[in-house]
């Protein structure tokens, strides 16, 4: 992957790399309780640093198949990229006439509410359309998610629909709404 980061404002987004295993196995780490309600069940394993680097080896493989586009969110003021305080993911990226992506982000537990997501969903949005040449990015979201929600809505994205029983998070099977964005350029 020729590009491997974006910038904006306040924020270094970095595509994978083996050598970010313990940022991000301490990402996790730190951030087990506060993900659990909003991600599936985690077996102990995914808490180990071999886990986590086979996990980037997998995602850098699927993004070189250009199925995923996958970045870690840094605070730009941490000029020796200190700790990971997020992600993005473009997941399912289907080409043909389809042209399109789910899109998947998590936030630090100290990091919400300071506009970071917002900030980096921009910058990625952006890249999608504009890069990706994406003609549409579905957002999935549970409907008490009012944090997430506003997210992607202050973006632009709108309500496409209630998917029932859509995925397993912690062990229940939740509802999700369908929100949507579209390149209108490519209208």
């Amino acid at each position: 992957m020729a590009d491997d980061s974006l910038m904006s404002k306040r924020l270094v987004l970095k595509t994978s790399k083996i050598i970010y295993g313990n940022k991000i196995l301490d990402f996790y780490t730190r951030n087990q309780e506060f993900l659990r309600k909003w991600e599936t069940v985690r077996d102990p394993e995914f808490y180990t640093l071999a886990c986590q680097e086979q996990q980037i080896h997998d995602e850098l493989e699927t993004m070189k198949e250009g199925r995923l586009y996958k970045v870690w969110i840094f605070k730009r003021e941490d000029k020796a990229l200190g700790d990971v305080i997020g992600s993005i993911a473009l997941n399912n990226i289907v080409r043909g006439s389809f042209q399109s992506c789910h899109l998947g982000y998590k936030m630090d537990l100290n990091n919400i509410n300071k506009g970071y997501m917002t900030e980096a969903l921009e910058k990625v949005i952006v890249y999608a359309f504009n890069v990706l040449k994406l003609h549409r990015i579905e957002a999935n979201i549970m409907p008490h998610n009012s944090a997430s929600l506003r997210v992607v809505e202050k973006l632009g994205f709108y309500h496409e629909g209630l998917a029932i029983k859509y995925l397993k998070i912690n062990d229940r099977w939740e509802d999700h709404i369908h929100m949507v964005l579209l390149n209108e350029s490519m209208e």
